[in-house]
């Protein structure tokens, strides 16, 4: 990664390991994990890398022996390869309660595996490195949410129309992948990713016998992505029972590669609906996976719509992921009203946020929003609700509710 690429959780990472014990830094293989770890610890940090086949050898035999320290700050990368690690890490921090013992990493959720969760509860802080933004890419500062919560934005703000969103969309965040300018070589690296992954990474978290089916199904989920998805159909689609499905889908989940966005359901309302919407992680990859070419999507409402879609829900994202005050999800009723996003502040504050592929922004497309308002919240919250569009400019169609351009993301 280059050295300019600033992560925005750098400085979250410096801030545990002053207060904590344990840091784990999490998140799909390619983001960065390994260069930020270094960015922050110091060269006096011991390094071990479980992708080293003789330290990943030790680390098995020798569990015990492979966590003690001689400096201060242990870095142990790709942690889920052995988790036997994480008791005797543990032991070692409840007899030593010094902050900023082990920097940990990994390409999957290793809070899900047992031993994870329950051996260092109260001991370790999480941290989740996504693929590059934009902002990061272009060294500016996360200042989006502040912004919407505070209803100030610039009224001129964007030079990118809907073309150069989805240029940007197509290019994704792994950082690899965004230094390759030709759309044909950044097609192939993602095909390189998905096999590497499929074919080692996921027998570090599950037991995959069907490698086919679960290359199949990620092109399932990738064309799924910013939709409910019908799982009885697609297990149908693919010859799977429930539980097979469900146990392939959590493993493409654990690895980063797609993510759930619950509903938001702190309402009496029997009509609420509760189903989560699935969102691919990167949406580079995700158009690699589909076969996706630039011209035609700009072209197709859906594919646009879709892509867009994905592509702001991994920028917001990655900027809800730095205040723990922030929290997402996302509202559908029965009767089809729905906000693509809901961000809350601990302070009980809501941030709605509807994305639009298109330049255009009409009073209409405020409407599940202020039905939202007048009949769930019935006014008892503040809330600001956002059209995101693919416009140059910020305009105010009553007094919370405004038409943002995309870019005000990132600019």
């Amino acid at each position: 990664m280059k050295e300019g690429y600033l992560r925005w959780q750098r400085q979250a990472v410096k801030k545990a390991l002053a207060t904590r014990r344990v840091v784990i830094v999490s998140g799909a293989r390619q983001t960065g994990k390994t260069t930020l770890a270094r960015q922050v610890v110091d060269k006096g940090g011991d390094y071990r890398t479980l992708d080293d086949t003789n330290l990943f050898a030790l680390a098995v035999a020798d569990p015990k022996g492979f966590v003690k320290k001689s400096a201060k700050t242990m870095i142990i990368d790709e942690i889920q390869k052995v988790p036997k690690l994480i008791p005797e890490i543990k032991i070692v921090v409840d007899n030593d309660n010094r902050s900023g013992q082990y920097l940990l990493t990994g390409s999957a959720n290793i809070q899900s595996l047992p031993s994870v969760s329950e051996s260092l509860a109260g001991r370790v802080k999480n941290i989740r490195l996504r693929p590059l933004t934009v902002g990061e890419t272009l060294g500016k500062t996360p200042l989006f949410l502040k912004r919407a919560f505070d209803k100030d934005f610039p009224i001129g703000t964007s030079e990118y129309d809907k073309e150069e969103i989805l240029n940007l969309a197509f290019r994704g965040g792994y950082p690899e992948a965004v230094r390759l300018l030709d759309l044909s070589e950044r097609k192939e690296w993602h095909k390189d990713y998905i096999n590497t992954l499929v074919q080692r990474d996921l027998k570090d978290i599950a037991n995959i016998r069907r490698q086919g089916d679960l290359r199949e199904l990620v092109g399932v989920l990738a064309s799924w992505s910013a939709k409910f998805i019908d799982m009885t159909a697609v297990g149908s689609a693919l010859s799977l029972n429930k539980l097979t499905l469900d146990s392939y889908v959590n493993a493409l989940i654990a690895l980063y590669l797609f993510e759930k966005v619950s509903p938001w359901i702190k309402t009496d309302y029997e009509r609420v609906g509760r189903r989560a919407k699935f969102y691919a992680t990167d949406t580079g990859l995700m158009t690699s996976i589909l076969g996706w070419k630039p011209k035609e999507v700009l072209l197709n409402h859906d594919r646009s719509g879709k892509l867009i879609e994905t592509f702001v829900f991994q920028e917001l994202a990655a900027q809800v992921d730095l205040e723990s005050q922030y929290s997402i999800s996302q509202y559908r009723d029965r009767l089809d009203r729905e906000i693509d996003f809901i961000v809350e502040r601990e302070d009980g504050a809501l941030l709605g946020i509807e994305v639009k592929a298109g330049h255009n922004v009409s009073s209409k497309d405020f409407e599940p929003q202020k039905w939202f308002v007048e009949n769930i919240l019935k006014n008892k919250k503040p809330y600001v609700g956002i059209v995101l569009y693919s416009g140059d400019r910020t305009l105010s169609f009553s007094e919370n509710m405004l038409a943002v351009p995309i870019a005000s993301l990132w600019l």
